[in-house]
């Protein structure tokens, strides 16, 4: 594989003013400052820098508020352990998005103890996750699936709980005026987290700019191109300015959410043809109020309609953000043809190229289940969004939760065969040589944006990559290692996590 060996040394010195860099991080997300974190452990010496079209970092997807912060480990997502055809429970998904996760609990823990992020808990606190069902086949199915993640290392301590008594001890909320008649049961994961990414993404990204990088705002990148000397020159806006300049990067990581289709396109790499977006907004319904928020202390996932998309699976959670706990329900899915919360009504349509438009057609007709979810989500009334709340908790009252809008997301629509297919996932895009890199998708997303940076290192960087496995290996342990069948390296990192992150204890705090 090609590797930024092969491209021409760019050194500068350390001045805003400068106008190349060895590497270019578009987008002030999770996913940016994660990959400039590595990097500046990797390589001190190599100048980077961070171009954010809004005044901040952390303001799109990242944002605590734009997100439901769960922590994706496949503890409680029952959209991860499919019921198969013979009434089997594959978990193979949720054994790979847990060792992701580990991947992030090591990261984050390395980088407290080395001073790149503070008091753990302004941005990881411990709170369980729980899967919930009502009715007796759903209570059999969730039988099925904790008899398959009890089996793994990796689930250890996962409870199953059918006693309404330990049900209304462990969620007194979700218990409250709920029908004493109705099965329900529960898969019960003590160790889960809620994560606050936009106070990670912000110390981070702080850290960059005490050891060095060069972090702008308002800068607006509107074209890539690449340079026949194997550079590319960013063409970038001072939004704040009115101005227009010029770029050159050895490396370009297009980590901007929404809007990093756009560029990527606009870059003319081969690998992007046949890639399109399909934006999907959400709303979630919010408890300020602590009385009521005490009385619930865990992220509890529901199943997903029948026929509706993995995205729409109920959640009740519990957050916690600058200090302060709160509950967040839904989510409540919409449309807009915009790409970023921040973005233009003309997003969708500008990312149709002639390369592209056969899989969006591909799945606009094989997708209407889909359609027909997001026209019933997008006419949803206030008193049924808080009747499927009060599915969970039966006696939530509609004056004591507010409507707010999340972050959007663009699936994945990506050629297959003479169509397309719709994923909801995240993918790695890069270019055979290794110059330029970008991330397409959603969920689980900032969960395992370790995992995903790492594979960004791996594809972009060959020659250096074995180099700097020593160092990755401090950052990382278990990176290229399978926890699952290395139980004691699992039990060793998860109590050197635990004990960093302080995440010992997921019982619910005294008020």
């Amino acid at each position: 594989m090609s590797s930024q060996a092969n491209l021409p040394e760019i050194r500068t010195t350390r001045q805003p003013s400068r106008q190349t860099t060895d590497v270019l991080l578009v987008g002030a997300g999770v996913m940016s400052a994660t990959l400039g974190a590595l990097l500046q452990s990797l390589e001190p010496d190599w100048s980077i820098t961070v171009l954010e079209r809004l005044d901040g970092p952390a303001l799109e997807s990242s944002d605590p508020w734009n997100n439901a912060g769960t922590g994706h480990a496949a503890l409680c997502e029952l959209n991860y352990t499919p019921q198969l055809a013979d009434g089997s429970v594959d978990v193979s998904k949720a054994l790979k998005i847990n060792e992701q996760f580990q991947l992030s609990r090591q990261m984050w823990s390395y980088a407290v103890e080395n001073g790149q992020l503070a008091d753990p808990s302004s941005f990881v606190n411990p709170v369980p996750h729980v899967s919930f069902v009502r009715g007796a086949e759903n209570a059999e199915y969730l039988r099925r699936r904790y008899d398959a993640l009890a089996e793994s290392p990796l689930f250890e301590g996962i409870e199953l709980i059918e006693d309404r008594e330990e049900f209304a001890r462990r969620l007194p909320l979700m218990a409250d005026g709920r029908d004493d008649d109705e099965p329900i049961a529960l898969n019960w994961s003590q160790n889960g987290t809620d994560v606050d990414y936009g106070s990670l993404t912000r110390q981070f990204i702080d850290s960059l700019e005490r050891r060095g990088a060069d972090i702008r705002y308002g800068q607006q990148v509107k074209n890539l191109s690449k340079q026949t000397d194997g550079t590319w020159v960013a063409k970038v806006k001072d939004r704040q300015q009115g101005s227009t300049y010029q770029l050159n990067a050895r490396f370009v990581f297009v980590g901007a959410g929404g809007g990093a289709l756009h560029l990527l396109q606009k870059s003319g790499i081969e690998e992007i043809k046949g890639f399109a977006g399909f934006p999907v907004s959400g709303q979630f319904l919010r408890c300020l109020n602590t009385d009521i928020a005490d009385r619930h202390w865990a992220k509890v996932y529901g199943l997903a309609a029948v026929g509706a998309p993995p995205m729409s699976v109920p959640h009740l959670d519990t957050r916690v953000i600058d200090g302060q706990r709160s509950l967040l329900f839904g989510p409540y899915a919409g449309w807009t043809p915009k790409f970023l919360k921040n973005g233009s009504f003309t997003d969708l349509p500008r990312s149709i190229r002639l390369n592209n438009l056969m899989p969006m057609l591909g799945v606009g007709v094989t997708s209407m289940p889909l359609v027909k979810y997001l026209v019933l989500e997008v006419l949803k009334s206030s008193k049924s969004r808080i009747d499927e709340l009060n599915v969970f908790a039966p006696s939530a009252d509609a004056d004591d939760w507010e409507l707010i809008t999340a972050g959007q997301r663009v699936q994945v629509v990506r050629k297959k065969g003479k169509g397309g297919s719709l994923e909801f996932g995240t993918s790695i895009i890069s270019a055979a040589d290794g110059s330029i890199a970008g991330l397409l998708g959603a969920s689980p997303g900032a969960s395992t944006s370790v995992a995903a940076m790492l594979e960004v290192l791996e594809k972009c960087f060959g020659s250096q990559f074995e180099a700097w496995k020593p160092k990755l290996k401090e950052i990382v342990p278990s990176y290229g290692v399978s926890l699952a069948e290395n139980p004691s390296l699992l039990a060793d990192l998860r109590d050197w996590t635990d004990r960093t992150l302080q995440l010992s204890t997921s019982e619910q705090p005294a008020n």
